[in-house]
């Protein structure tokens, strides 16, 4: 990453905090000290892009994730066979009937506007 496409935690250019946050390379008024994160806008002095250091985050390191606990959403989709996947109307037991649908709507509307 070029210096001044800096994006992440940076240690504080203008050693005020131990990090400071930059976006599409500018400091952020996001800064770090010992892992509590608040708020102070950065100075107006300048500072050399080049001699930015990228700062530690608290997911590097061996913390013994590995991620073998995490699932895709699809999951199950994707692992699915032809017969695990079917339309809903395929699980009815006959064909479909109009005179049976006909009445269920009508039923659904007497309970929903009952006579007055």
């Amino acid at each position: 990453m070029k210096p001044h496409e800096a994006q992440g935690w940076y240690h504080d250019p203008y050693g005020q905090h131990e990090d400071r946050y930059f976006s599409a390379g500018q400091p952020t008024k996001l800064v770090r000290d010992a892992g509590q994160e608040s708020y102070q806008e950065p100075p107006a002095q300048l500072y050399d892009p080049a001699e930015l250091v990228q700062a530690a985050s608290e997911l590097d390191g061996d913390d013994g994730f590995d991620g073998s606990d995490l699932r895709r959403a699809d999951e199950a989709e994707r692992a699915a066979t032809a017969r695990d996947l079917r339309r809903a109307d395929a699980a009815r037991s006959g064909p479909y009937d109009a005179e049976a649908a006909k009445r269920a709507a009508f039923d659904a509307f007497d309970q929903a506007m009952p006579p007055s």
